[in-house]
């Protein structure tokens, strides 16, 4: 007996909105900028051979990079080697941070996250995708649940046909 019955795909058909959280996937090349590099013997970074190193360094490698400014050894750095990096990157790199190369790409997420017009999701069944090609930090998931819990009427995790609900008004 033939079935006269129409398949019907309840995903394409409902009002449910996706947000791909990689499309916020920050654009442009990153770059680690270490100081472990200008310390003398790995332990103790000298003023004055800290700034002719600096002087004489290639920041053309960093044009149009975001950088990570960092130092992986333990040495005690003083603050102002880490602001005198920042003045040899300023106008070269496209944005420059204190930190890991994580915590450059989760801060410029964030920065795209703001992008975000939260009205555009008021009112509306949301499901932030789980699965994605690139690495998103479990703090971007965080924000933007941040950011649009106090507009959308619910809140879903995952893929829209297995999906893990968080938060649903009445």
């Amino acid at each position: 007996m033939e079935n006269t019955n129409p398949i019907i795909n309840k995903v394409a058909s409902s009002d449910l909105i996706t947000l791909d959280l990689e499309a916020f996937y920050p654009s442009g090349e990153t770059a680690v900028f270490d100081l472990k590099d200008f310390l003398f013997k790995g332990l103790v970074l000298k003023e004055k051979d800290f700034r002719e190193a600096l002087k004489s360094f290639d920041w053309e490698q960093y044009r149009n990079k975001n950088v990570a400014i960092t130092c992986s050894a333990d040495a005690i750095v003083p603050m102002w080697a880490f602001m005198m990096v920042s003045v040899n990157l300023d106008g070269v790199a496209a944005y420059y941070r204190f930190g890991t190369e994580a915590e450059l790409i989760e801060d410029l997420f964030f920065q795209s996250l703001k992008k975000i017009d939260a009205e555009d999701y008021r009112d509306k069944k949301l499901l932030v995708k789980g699965c994605s090609d690139k690495e998103v930090a479990a703090s971007v998931y965080v924000e933007v649940a941040r950011i649009l819990l106090p507009v959308v009427k619910s809140l879903m995790y995952g893929e829209a046909c297995s999906n893990v609900p968080l938060m649903k008004r009445k």
